[in-house]
């Protein structure tokens, strides 16, 4: 195997770790790392889906066994996301513009999340039905159109809305980027087919054991602060990459 082929799985890797360990499945930051390799477009979308999938189930799994998933923080979220990401999913979008909308949606989330940096000990707010469907449509919507999963939206506006604490929000952004992404992958399938090549195959396996690792650690060694820097400083990676590429 070629040194920039051992490299990029090495990144792939590193990026699952980071993402999952905060709930997320890191399609943005894949689409960075495989955008500077030239791969092209089409197979950086579905391949970054793919990567998600498994990455988020992964996380999921992980924050689910430690006991912070809340199935009624993710209901009122994915009831109107998995229509509108297969929606999404079926339209295009030129590159330039999906970088720059995505770019533009990290930054402002990471400035948000910043600002709020100290988790509060309150009780939790209730999440008005229509919010969670709006929001929820919003950013299924998003994220079939540009081949993400969502949680890098997601998961700020309950932080900051302050609808859950962090590794609640974690284990229902992990749950909520493998349906979107999910849905997504199909509608893209069904506009245009599906292609895999055998290198992206192994790009997939590094994703996967980057993802196994950052889920646990994330979910039974990190403590709250430690998984509010890594989220910040994965969503400022990915906003520069998608911005300057």
């Amino acid at each position: 195997m070629e040194f920039n082929s051992i490299l990029l799985l090495l990144a792939l890797a590193i990026v699952a770790f980071v993402y999952s360990s905060v709930g997320h499945g890191g399609a943005s930051g894949y689409m960075a790392v495989m955008a500077i390799t030239g791969v092209s477009p089409i197979l950086m979308k579905q391949s970054a889906l793919v990567m998600n999938l498994a990455v988020s189930l992964f996380s999921f799994i992980g924050f689910y066994r430690a006991g912070f998933f809340k199935l009624k923080l993710f209901l009122p979220f994915v009831i109107a996301s998995i229509p509108m990401a297969f929606w999404g999913g079926t339209m295009s979008l030129p590159d330039a513009i999906y970088k720059k909308i995505l770019g533009l949606c990290l930054f402002i989330s990471i400035i948000r999340l910043v600002y709020q940096f100290e988790e509060k000990n309150e009780p939790n707010k209730e999440i008005p039905l229509w919010a969670g469907l709006f929001s929820g449509g919003s950013i299924g919507l998003l994220s079939g159109l540009l081949g993400i999963g969502g949680g890098i939206i997601l998961s700020p506006l309950m932080l900051l809305m302050r609808w859950s604490k962090l590794k609640e929000t974690a284990a229902v952004s992990a749950l909520f980027i493998f349906v979107n992404s999910l849905s997504g992958l199909y509608g893209q399938i069904q506009k245009g087919g599906f292609n895999l090549g055998s290198d992206l195959q192994i790009a997939v396996v590094a994703t996967i054991i980057g993802g196994l690792l950052g889920s646990y650690f994330g979910s039974q060694k990190f403590n709250s602060k430690t998984l509010k820097y890594l989220l910040a400083a994965g969503l400022t990676i990915a906003g520069l990459k998608l911005l300057l590429t």
